[in-house]
């Protein structure tokens, strides 16, 4: 399983950012995919997961309903809509993913992807 994070960079805040990831060599009915961020100084933490077989969705309580996790089937391909921008947003994503897709990545994750810089300042 490989996962290829896609749409990192530096924006203001109040701005918008996509953050993609496709998944290689497993389908994403098989798999939760999601996002953590490593912000600086800080630990990695779960931002956002969207489950592989029901599609149920998480999000941290930091991105509130600014964050909107979504994924195509036929690509293979999870989503992360950021909108409205914070600095507190500014970290390295990562993308990830557990199987199998038991609990969204509460208690952490099987596949890594290499991580996306997000870097939200005026």
């Amino acid at each position: 399983v490989q996962l290829q994070a896609s749409g990192g960079g530096l924006v203001q805040p109040g701005t918008s950012l996509t953050l993609s990831c496709v998944a290689s060599g497993i389908t994403l009915e098989e798999l939760s995919l999601g996002w953590f961020r490593e912000a600086p100084g800080k630990e990695r933490e779960l931002v956002s997961c969207i489950g592989g077989p029901t599609g149920n969705t998480y999000y941290d309580d930091s991105v509130g309903d600014r964050f909107t996790i979504s994924k195509d089937n036929a690509k293979n391909t999870v989503h992360l809509q950021m909108n409205n921008l914070k600095p507190e947003d500014t970290g390295v994503y990562y993308c990830a993913g557990e199987y199998p897709p038991i609990g969204c990545m509460r208690d952490g994750a099987d596949y890594w992807g290499r991580g996306t810089q997000v870097t939200v300042s005026s």
